[in-house]
């Protein structure tokens, strides 16, 4: 099964995909340029992982050694599971640092869900690999870290 894999949403559809049995072996398509959404796939479940962007023939590779039992990635998605973590570093978005501003101000989880639209355990994993991301683990480091880069500035 191929599987275009883009946001918090599509990898719900891979875990609950993954968990049918017989268990069905699912390439992961994510966009070339975003190596943590691949790992995020493979951890989910996928067997493979390709571009979206690759040419029919890395696809037809890629599907042949899924088929055969081999798993398929490119090689920084390869990388980044071998080191045992997604790429950290990027520069947080707009609604992000909004989200830890209304976190510090002291806004429970059930209201940041409810008031950016997400449920509640939707919010907790959007917050989680964002966290991941930045290279913390909790909230509270991830508002220190924010005001340490001035995030709260802007």
């Amino acid at each position: 099964m191929l599987l275009t894999v883009r946001s918090e949403e599509d990898l719900d559809r891979l875990a609950a995909l993954c968990c049918l049995r017989p268990r069905p072996l699912v390439v992961a398509l994510p966009s070339a340029d975003d190596a943590s959404l691949g790992v995020r796939a493979m951890r989910a479940g996928a067997r493979s992982v390709v571009a979206r962007e690759a040419s029919v023939s890395a696809l037809q590779r890629t599907v042949s050694a899924t088929l055969a039992g081999e798993a398929v990635m490119p090689a920084d998605v390869a990388d980044l599971l071998v080191a045992g973590r997604a790429p950290r570093g990027s520069a947080p978005s707009a609604e992000q640092i909004l989200w830890l501003r209304r976190l510090s101000d002291g806004w429970t989880m059930t209201r940041l869900a409810l008031e950016t639209g997400y449920s509640e355990r939707a919010m907790y994993r959007l917050l989680r690999a964002f966290y991941q991301n930045i290279g913390v683990s909790t909230r509270l480091e991830a508002i220190m870290l924010a005001h340490d880069k001035g995030w709260f500035e802007s």
